[in-house]
């Protein structure tokens, strides 16, 4: 009895797992996963370098064939140490007339060097960025088909900012920080419009780790509750609490701070728990389609059922 009983419920248990990880919007894990792949082909994308141009240039015309409207901020950057870097915004728009907006955004650029790594041999080196970087890109290019597919019910802003991870986080002390979230400053400097006001924002970063497990940030609990709400129950209708874990995470200093300290209700929606963080090791083996396509379900979810 107890071997007939095995073998009718094994049906269903497989049936489960595969539900659990099989795409529940349009979005393509897949397809996501193979543009983190394209862009680690690319090479380190640091500001001023030749792979950040050729990326920069290729995000630009992904999006013109899927988005509305593209438009490039463009502008240059003197560090610290009398470095100047060539920096450009790249913001995707969808529905651009509509006066209810989203507003999404993740970093393009890479850190020159792997100031993470164990090994002081390595922290020279500049750091491959597959999770840290190329995965919100991917996120978003694969959102874009997404939403020609399943068009959106608000207007959407996908904004790739540069310049995350140049410079010094110094702990994450945003008094003593330099070179660092450079193009999420200057948006929230120079938004779209003068009365730009987006009904809330999220930003991805680091989300394609393969042990996936995103808590809820520290800053966005503190100031967007009902943001952290919104995600992470949204998630939760798809199946997805154990990856997007309902509990409080780290404060993080993050590109979603200086829209915060502009007056938009922006959240970070990131896995830091990631042992090749700022690290020769973030590698396109650190990161799967299934949890690009969970994330990606999540992203795409929240913007066709408003």
């Amino acid at each position: 009895m107890r071997t007939r009983l095995w073998m009718l419920l094994l049906p269903l248990g497989i049936a489960a797992c595969s539900r659990e990880h099989r795409p529940q919007t349009s979005f393509n894990g897949q397809e996501a996963l193979a543009l983190v792949k394209t862009q680690l082909d690319f090479g380190p994308r640091i500001p001023g370098s030749p792979a950040h141009r050729t990326t920069g240039d290729w995000i630009v015309a992904q999006m013109k064939q899927r988005a509305d409207t593209v438009i490039e901020q463009r502008w240059s950057h003197v560090t610290v140490h009398g470095d100047t870097l060539p920096l450009r915004n790249i913001i995707a728009r969808f529905k651009p007339d509509a006066a209810q907006r989203i507003l999404y955004l993740t970093h393009w650029d890479t850190r020159p060097i792997s100031d993470g790594a164990t090994d002081p041999a390595q922290r020279a080196l500049p750091m491959p960025g597959a999770n840290d970087g190329a995965s919100g890109v991917a996120l978003f290019i694969a959102l874009g088909d997404a939403l020609r597919k399943t068009p959106p019910t608000v207007g959407v802003d996908l904004v790739f900012v540069d310049g995350e991870d140049y410079g010094d986080f110094d702990n994450g002390d945003l008094s003593k920080t330099t070179d660092v979230l450079l193009g999420s400053t200057y948006f929230a400097q120079h938004l779209p419009s003068p009365n730009y006001k987006p009904l809330y924002g999220v930003l991805w970063d680091m989300i394609g780790d393969r042990d996936l497990d995103i808590y809820q940030e520290g800053h966005s609990l503190q100031q967007a509750p009902e943001v952290v709400s919104l995600v992470w129950n949204t998630a939760a209708d798809l199946g997805y609490s154990h990856y997007f874990i309902p509990s409080p995470g780290q404060i993080i200093t993050d590109d979603h701070v200086p829209l915060l300290n502009a007056g938009l209700h922006v959240i970070d929606v990131i896995d830091y728990d990631y042992p090749w963080h700022h690290t020769p090791q973030d590698t396109f083996d650190k990161v799967s389609a299934q949890s690009l396509q969970i994330v990606g379900d999540v992203a795409t979810k929240l913007l066709t059922s408003q």
